[in-house]
């Protein structure tokens, strides 16, 4: 897997900002949220990772699509309805960028409306 190194130190930001992580990777056809966690207020977030080594392709931020966000929506809706059996609960999409080597780079939370 090409992007777990970035995942895997996603997760262990956002756990330490005292969400417990949920899933990883979560699929569906057509679409996948990379890490699913829980605040401790109990907002479930669901989080894209992206990573970009070197900035000539622009940033990680740039690399999402508003493809890829409807995907996101589509996929954190299918995991609401599947996995907890309801679709109203708490919860938000944000993008977390890492800007240049996964284990290094700068790291920034998006949080998307």
């Amino acid at each position: 897997m090409k992007g777990a190194p970035a995942e895997d130190r996603a997760a262990a930001f956002l756990t330490g900002l005292g969400r417990e992580v949920l899933a990883r990777n979560y699929r569906i056809p057509g679409g996948e949220i990379d890490v699913i966690s829980r605040t401790p207020e109990g907002v479930l977030v669901f989080t894209e990772v992206r990573q970009r080594g070197a900035s000539r392709f622009g940033s990680a931020a740039e690399s999402v699509t508003p493809r890829k966000l409807a995907l996101m929506h589509r996929a954190a809706l299918t995991y609401l309805t599947r996995e907890l059996g309801r679709d109203d609960l708490p919860c938000r999409l944000e993008v977390l960028t890492i800007d240049g080597p996964a284990a290094t780079g700068t790291l920034r939370v998006i949080p998307l409306d």
